[in-house]
């Protein structure tokens, strides 16, 4: 009898440990589940979670990791960028964002283009952080905002957790929503501004700061 439950209990240890394995396994699966957007028709992921292939920038300040695009300034002379290798026209872009601590100033570039010989990238932007989160700013070129967020937001904001950004331009319109909340309902007046262009991440010149974007994905519109 003893010489069985000996023989036994090394088996038992080793289901229980098997068992206890795949209920962590599952676990964390549905923790990232709970992480990612539901089936979304016809958007597809700009950041595959693992890498920053499709991307451009200065990857001494830009990682991949933990299913998040990372940001990571340890305080720079001037605005840096991470941007897309293709342009965008007409799209839906979603995704999520943490400004950690909630300091520092950041934002989401679109229909914009890199500067020659510099860091600089002009363009529509989606601010975050100080007293900008959820405007239009007009960054390196009328260098001004556009259209100011709405004080409303300040009860939805969460300064120092995730928040999603929804930014929709079709032709002339520009619409921009942050948790639910829309902030920007902008009809460009000046033709001779680009409707086309890259889409960048920023980290912003100044103080240490860092920035996490997640589950960043967009849908071009064609009709």
């Amino acid at each position: 009898m003893n010489t069985i439950l000996m023989t036994n209990r090394p088996i038992r240890v080793l289901f229980f440990l098997v068992f206890l394995a795949g209920v962590m396994l599952g676990a964390t699966d549905i923790v990232y589940a709970q992480d990612r957007p539901k089936s979304e028709p016809g958007f597809a992921a700009l950041f595959d979670g693992k890498s920053l292939d499709g991307w451009e920038g200065n990857t001494e300040l830009w990682s991949a990791r933990d299913g998040m695009i990372v940001g990571d300034s340890p305080g720079i002379k001037q605005n840096e960028f991470l941007a897309t290798k293709k342009e965008y026209g007409d799209f839906e872009l979603r995704l999520e964002f943490k400004l950690h601590n909630g300091t520092g100033n950041t934002g989401i570039q679109f229909r914009s283009k890199r500067l020659p010989d510099s860091s600089a990238v002009e363009g529509y932007q989606a601010d975050i952080g100080q007293r900008f989160w959820g405007c239009l700013y007009d960054e390196h070129r009328r260098r001004k905002v556009l259209v100011q967020a709405p004080e409303e937001l300040n009860k939805v904001l969460k300064k120092d957790d995730w928040n999603t950004y929804l930014i929709r331009a079709q032709g002339d319109h520009i619409l921009m929503v942050v948790n639910g909340i829309r902030t920007v309902d902008y009809h460009e007046p000046d033709d001779s501004i680009a409707r086309k262009g890259i889409i960048a991440l920023q980290v912003h010149s100044g103080p240490a700061m860092r920035i996490d974007f997640r589950n960043i994905r967009l849908r071009e519109i064609t009709e």
